[in-house]
């Protein structure tokens, strides 16, 4: 049957995810416009086709345990030199994501697995590219802050193209989060240029 390879994440609402879409781009990362902007819960893994529906069943039930909460950006870092990424931090958030990785990745789950890197949650905006522009990432959005409600996440497949689909959305099984007030431009906050 083959395989195919997943990723499960919480997505970077709108406008936000759009934003940092943007200037991933315009920082040169090629990578940019095939990776919708995310927190990852489960990196890019391989599995058979057969193991999808497992997979989903899974994620259901880790949904079903999950309840809403407030993710909050603010500020940049960078995994350099051990990794070439500079990303948004997660400032809130953190440890709600924390707990859903460590079930999404249950031993006796479907898609048990050991991470390459301890897990650190975060929003890449520049992965790969030359040093100036990494250095350029980093210091342009170290201003930037978002905050929204995190109600559920999606299950992504990469396809032969490199570009990442979602599959399917899980909702958490808690109660409705209100989300806060923002103006209908909020486009998060960047440092006056």
């Amino acid at each position: 049957m083959g395989t195919v390879t997943i990723g499960v994440s919480i997505a970077v609402p709108e406008p936000h995810g759009s934003l940092l879409q943007e200037r991933r781009a315009g920082f040169g990362d090629a990578a940019a416009h095939g990776i919708p902007t995310h927190v990852t819960l489960l990196p890019p893994t391989e599995i058979d086709t057969a193991d999808l529906p497992a997979v989903e069943a899974h994620l259901t039930e880790v949904a079903a345990a999950g309840r809403p909460f407030t993710m909050r950006l603010s500020g940049t870092d960078t995994f350099r030199p051990l990794s070439p990424v500079v990303f948004v931090r997660v400032v809130e958030g953190a440890e709600a994501c924390m707990w859903l990785q460590q079930r999404v990745r249950d031993p006796e789950g479907p898609v048990a697995r050991e991470l390459q890197f301890p897990y650190h949650p975060h929003v890449t905006v520049a992965h790969g590219i030359d040093e100036a522009a990494m250095d350029r990432a980093q210091e342009e959005l170290a201003g930037y802050r978002a905050e929204w409600p995190v109600t559920g996440f999606a299950l992504h497949q990469q396809g032969d193209d490199g570009v990442w689909r979602r599959l399917r959305e899980f909702a958490f099984g808690g109660s409705a989060v209100v989300p806060p007030q923002a103006s209908p431009v909020d486009r998060g906050t960047l440092p006056a240029r």
